[in-house]
């Protein structure tokens, strides 16, 4: 990749410059300590009608929520998915197509920078992406084909050739969305023993175990979801001992309990992730879902009804309860965020190119309005730090 092709297109970047501190988890301290402006990344599509041309730059303020636009970091391909290393010194990006890759940039201080090359993932549209807790290997999904990644991370955040490509096999009952399998996240558990993978196609949650030594994984166990309901995304309660996974066929959310010592995910029964008696003017896919740093609410993004909806989470994280449904500032809500404080949520909207901000009520949960949306060519993942 060329020099020419690394380039930032940028409008007051300088702003963001040093604003990486990390934010008190209180709610007394958390706007008193935020730094004035922090910064913010956005993923896109950018070979769709309308996308970006890479990774939107964004800044936005703690204290009023307001979201500003930056710039962009060109060079880096349909990033549809980003995360950021433990040191947050290192971001790193999918490149969904068909001959899959990720690529890693410098974010740690000054203008962003990719850096090296793309590095293939032996599979098709990746999807999803993370980092292992120790920061030395990087965990992507490949959508199509249903496959795991693999890569070692170097010096200085560098990515190295794909360590292990593992294969899902199977199907499910959708003729049209589960015909094979469909890996659409891959993340380390709270405890960082196992990693846990989810697939949408095959209706199934997996655990494996990574090998810190060569990087391979090695399968533990396969926690069968209800037939036809396409799980899709998971999250984690902090205390490790239960897991949210959000069915995108189904407009479901289920409480799984998780054995942190073996990596056994149980899935318990589903429930809407919609009010009561809702009715819908076209078919609802829920897409996003996240837990709150103090663990008493979970919040999910509904596309199509272009919504999230508020859980209170109850006994311990085994049990969950509707709080609310409200609309998500756009349409098509395909990836929710908090900020590092847990007082911001945004919304990355992909059909109406919009990025909605939310303030969150530490002590109810629930959401209102935090300044204008911003105006971003087909977001799709939202990353404020």
């Amino acid at each position: 990749m060329s020099d020419a092709t690394r380039g930032v297109s940028r409008r007051g970047f300088g702003l963001l410059a040093g604003a990486g501190a990390a934010v008190a988890l209180t709610r007394g301290d958390a706007l008193a300590t935020a730094p004035a402006v922090r910064r913010a990344y956005l993923g896109t599509y950018t070979t769709q009608p309308g996308g970006g041309t890479g990774i939107g730059l964004a800044s936005y303020r703690p204290r009023s929520g307001q979201l500003a636009s930056t710039g962009v970091l060109t060079g880096v391909q349909n990033p549809s998915f980003l995360a950021l290393s433990p040191d947050r010194r290192t971001l790193y990006a999918v490149d969904e197509r068909a001959k899959g890759a990720v690529a890693a940039v410098r974010v740690g201080g000054g203008a962003p920078e990719v850096l090296g090359r793309a590095r293939g993932t032996g599979g098709a549209d990746p999807c999803h992406l993370s980092v292992h807790p120790d920061g030395r290997f990087l965990l992507t999904a490949n959508y199509t084909g249903g496959s795991l990644s693999v890569h070692p991370i170097g010096r200085g955040g560098v990515l190295g050739e794909v360590a292990d490509v593992v294969r899902h096999t199977g199907s499910g009952p959708d003729p049209g969305r589960q015909e094979g399998p469909h890996a659409h996240m891959v993340v380390t558990d709270p405890g960082g023993r196992y990693v846990v993978a989810v697939d949408l196609g095959t209706d199934t949650v997996h655990t494996y175990w990574l090998d810190p030594r060569s990087g391979k994984l090695r399968e533990r166990q396969r926690a069968a979801m209800k037939p036809g309901a396409g799980p899709r995304h998971l999250a984690f309660h902090p205390s490790g001992r239960h897991a949210y996974v959000v069915n995108e066929l189904d407009s479901s959310v289920v409480v799984c309990g998780y054995e942190r010592r073996s990596g056994v995910l149980t899935p318990g029964a589903p429930q809407s992730t919609l009010g009561p008696g809702t009715e819908l003017d076209e078919r609802n896919y829920p897409a996003g879902v996240l837990v709150s740093p103090d663990g008493r609410f979970v919040y999910v993004s509904n596309r199509g009804h272009d919504s999230i909806a508020v859980f209170g989470v109850e006994r311990g994280g085994a049990a969950l309860r509707l709080v609310s449904v409200v609309p998500s500032g756009g349409s098509y809500p395909r990836h929710i965020a908090l900020d590092p404080s847990g007082v911001l949520l945004f919304a990355a909207n992909q059909k109406s190119g919009t990025v909605a901000v939310f303030r969150v009520d530490r002590g109810t949960g629930r959401l209102s309005p935090a300044g204008a949306v911003l105006a971003a060519p087909v977001p799709v993942c939202v990353l404020p730090v």
